[in-house]
């Protein structure tokens, strides 16, 4: 029985054992431990029970072997001078980090052939977790560092993930608070031809601005599911937000389809998040006309407004909430403290650039709002080098 197949039969809180039997019968493997990474993205936390004789602890993102794989993405091979080899492997799915798996082999079987084979093994583990957290809460309360609250409790299980990869795209996105609930709406759908893509400003703290975003969440993907446009997909959320709410709980929202095979995009900005086009050595915020946010009147009429991205263009999303018009401005001013954040973190890998972003303005003087969402859209194209490669061009970073 190949790994593959004795994960896909193994009982949901039982993947690591079935994987560990099969690791010991066709690489001889002695341990083999899981460490997810914690919904604030700080650490990673070992899943219970650990296998290895000298345990694994938590460890911080940043930090040792297990970081530079989750950071890097590429598989590392670590040779002492025993009988013994580790191999570290990221745990991705379609671009979203859920860890790092850790091997220990005997030193004659770590050799470039059985580490390739272990990352597909390693990827196969990915997609089995993302099954089994239907069905088990072993894998979600591995990743906590702290309690959630039950608003944040609800904006994980809406939201679908931090990244999602195709051949055209890199997209990453990063969000504060990780434990509580900003009440922020993030969603895609990728099929051959288009992304569709929408991003929404949080409607407050705690568990009601969480129902505001849950509704909306659910009423597009209601309106997408049914085959309804862009602006479709926005007046169907606005109708069912103003049912519910009469115009007192409203959501400023970004809705994007983007054309996989050209580049352009339609959008239709319904309040808005505030948009950054990064070019080259160029870094401006998009001037979009703003429309009415979802749910403040009824029967509001949308239009879509066209733009159009070139390969190695990244555009950045940045919502900060709804603390005011003299907050909002000040952040979306084209010399305002985005724009120097993201001039800062222009380099960075897509992955990478989020969370930098929100750090970059939680320095700012007064510090960030308290809920921000960040999300980073590298644009390849289809004739564009692949995933990990320098908006330039230039090889990817090490």
């Amino acid at each position: 029985m190949t790994v593959e197949s004795a994960l896909r039969g193994a009982a949901p809180h039982l993947l690591l054992d079935s994987l560990r039997t099969s690791l010991a019968q066709l690489y001889a493997a002695s341990s083999a431990d899981l460490l997810l990474v914690d919904y604030g993205f700080t650490s990673l936390r070992p899943v219970r029970p650990v296998q290895t004789p000298a345990g694994v602890r938590h460890v911080p993102v940043d930090t040792g072997p297990v970081g530079r794989v989750l950071r890097t993405q590429q598989p590392y091979l670590f040779r002492d001078d025993g009988p013994t080899a580790t191999v570290f492997l990221p745990v991705t799915v379609r671009g979203d980090r859920l860890g790092v798996l850790v091997i220990l082999l005997p030193r004659d079987r770590a050799t470039p052939r059985s580490v390739e084979s272990l990352s597909r093994v390693a990827e196969t583990l990915g997609h089995a977790l993302c099954v089994a957290d239907r069905h088990t809460d072993l894998y979600r309360s591995t990743r906590r560092t702290q309690a959630l609250t039950v608003a944040g409790e609800m904006q994980w299980d809406t939201l679908p993930g931090r990244g999602c990869t195709g051949p055209a795209f890199d997209l990453h996105a990063h969000w504060e608070p990780a434990y509580t609930s900003g009440g922020h709406l993030l969603d895609w759908n990728v099929t051959q031809d288009e992304l569709l893509l929408v991003v929404a400003d949080g409607a407050g703290p705690g568990t009601p601005a969480a129902l505001v975003s849950t509704l909306a969440l659910n009423a597009i993907r209601n309106a997408r599911r049914a085959g309804l446009d862009l602006v479709g997909q926005a007046s169907l959320t606005d109708q069912a937000l103003y049912g519910q709410y009469r115009g007192k709980s409203m959501l400023a929202a970004l809705l994007l389809r983007f054309d996989l095979t050209t580049g352009e995009i339609e959008v239709v900005d319904a309040g808005s998040p505030s948009l950054w086009l990064l070019r080259g050595a160029v870094t401006e915020r998009i001037e979009l006309d703003r429309q009415l946010p979802l749910g403040m009147f009824e029967d509001t009429v949308y239009a879509t407004q066209p733009m159009r991205l070139l390969p190695g263009d990244r555009l950045v999303f940045v919502a900060c909430g709804t603390d005011g018009p003299l907050v909002a401005g000040e952040y979306e001013a084209p010399d305002g403290p985005v724009a120097r954040a993201l001039a800062r973190t222009r380099r960075l890998r897509g992955a990478d650039a989020p969370g930098a972003v929100v750090r970059e303005l939680r320095k700012t003087p007064g510090g960030a709002p308290d809920a921000v969402l960040v999300l980073c859209l590298d644009w390849r194209g289809h004739e564009a080098g692949p995933p990990g490669g320098r908006r330039d061009g230039s090889p990817p970073l090490p």
